[in-house]
């Protein structure tokens, strides 16, 4: 599997494709381009504050069916076929017009594997009829010249594709696929010569911690138009690697410092996902610096915030399921059973995740805690309860230091 917010492997959906804004549906090539010529200087804040709750990004996981075997995937029932409880065609146009009722967010075609999918053209070309803006996850494996055609054809605005490393041994091992690597960037090259939107995305952990100006350098060299690191999340595969592979909290520190340092220099678009304390050490940095964050100094990322679970995004599985990112196992609903826009507004579980005052131990009382709201994911994994404070935070909140004078 690939990895979003993984699932293709560790995120949904390739997770993270970009967050649009505003009431407007907008491809999301033209939503950069509007943030990239954006010189207005507006505050952070003044572009939140009309974001309240607005879903931006659905990430449907299209199939369970994958042709890797990615040990850090979010799935721990990876099929080499297509599932037999995948939504049918029909089930899928359905599906489709409940997203379009939502007010158009993004709509992610994730998977497993979604080229998987014999219909999955058929699918993206029938959303973009309905004005949604469509990204595609993939492993890129599957990406010969035909399917690059038809991936462009079908309208698609932006392809993400994963990699495990800089280097095909690195990528190759994890992914347990020889030659997996050079397929990627094959595949990843067909599109780009078609004039695709592409976008790069890697689980950092510690094998490939060492990667990450590596990793910067080739979506350079390949002409990426973003790059986006996730941070592991101990879910399906991950919780059997976690010891082995999660980075200790003050490496991700120093990660995310560095990601900082990278993304100043504005040559693409970068996103450090999973990885809400990103948010705070933004506002850290620029704080040193001098600087008003906003879309003239920090892009998208001073639109956003750390965890989007519930509030931004959420995540459909292949049978249906509700769940406020594909690394947070509590069902919120079942869009077989139900309206997916009275779930959206309704659920009790996404009703808690938008209550920041809700949150407890030390991110309840952190003063960056509506920026960042910490990994609920995380929380989860390390103590049952989604509304915890984040285990990989380094960070004491001035409310809960022992040292203050």
């Amino acid at each position: 599997m690939s990895h979003p917010h993984h699932p293709h492997g560790q995120h949904p959906g390739g997770h993270s494709i970009p967050h649009g804004h505003g009431n407007m549906p907008e491809t999301i090539r033209e939503t950069y381009a509007r943030i990239k010529d954006d010189t207005s200087g507006k505050s952070a804040a003044e572009y939140m504050k009309n974001m309240k709750n607005q879903l931006r990004l659905v990430f449907w996981e299209t199939t369970a069916g994958c042709n890797l075997e990615c040990i850090h995937c979010r799935r721990l029932d990876v099929s080499t076929t297509l599932a037999r409880d995948d939504m049918s065609t029909k089930e899928a146009f359905a599906f489709v017009d409940a997203v379009a009722e939502t007010g158009k967010p993004i709509l992610v075609l994730s998977g497993g594997e979604p080229l998987f999918r014999p219909d999955i053209f058929e699918i993206a070309k029938y959303a973009v009829s309905k004005g949604l803006s469509v990204a595609l996850a993939t492993n890129g494996t599957l990406v010969d010249d035909k399917t690059a055609k038809r991936i462009v054809d079908a309208g698609i605005a932006r392809v993400s594709i994963s990699f495990d490393g800089a280097d095909a041994r690195t990528h190759d091992e994890f992914r347990k696929i020889p030659g997996s690597f050079e397929r990627s960037i094959a595949g990843f090259k067909r599109l780009k010569d078609l004039g695709m939107s592409m976008q790069i995305n890697c689980t950092i952990a510690k094998h490939n911690v060492d990667q990450v100006d590596d990793l910067y350098q080739l979506a350079l060299k390949m002409g990426a138009e973003a790059l986006h690191i996730f941070m592991l999340v101990p879910v399906g595969c991950g919780v059997q690697i976690a010891d082995d592979q999660m980075l200790h909290p003050k490496k991700y520190e120093e990660v995310l410092n560095h990601f900082y340092d990278l993304s100043k220099e504005a040559r693409i678009q970068t996103k450090a996902t999973c990885a809400p304390h990103y948010f705070r050490i933004m506002r850290e940095r620029a704080k040193e610096e001098g600087v008003t964050i906003s879309p003239k100094t920090h892009g998208m990322a001073a639109m956003t915030k750390g965890c989007l679970a519930g509030t931004g995004v959420c995540f459909v599985s292949h049978k249906g399921e509700v769940f406020p990112c594909g690394y947070l196992p509590v069902e919120a609903g079942h869009v077989r059973k139900q309206r997916f826009v009275d779930i959206w507004n309704n659920s009790p579980v996404f009703q808690k995740l938008r209550d920041p005052d809700l949150l407890e131990g030390k991110c309840g009382a952190c003063e960056y805690k509506k920026v960042c709201e910490g990994c609920r994911a995380r929380a989860f994994y390390d103590t049952g309860n989604y509304l915890a404070e984040e285990p990989y935070c380094i960070y004491q909140p001035k409310l809960a230091r022992t040292d203050k004078v």
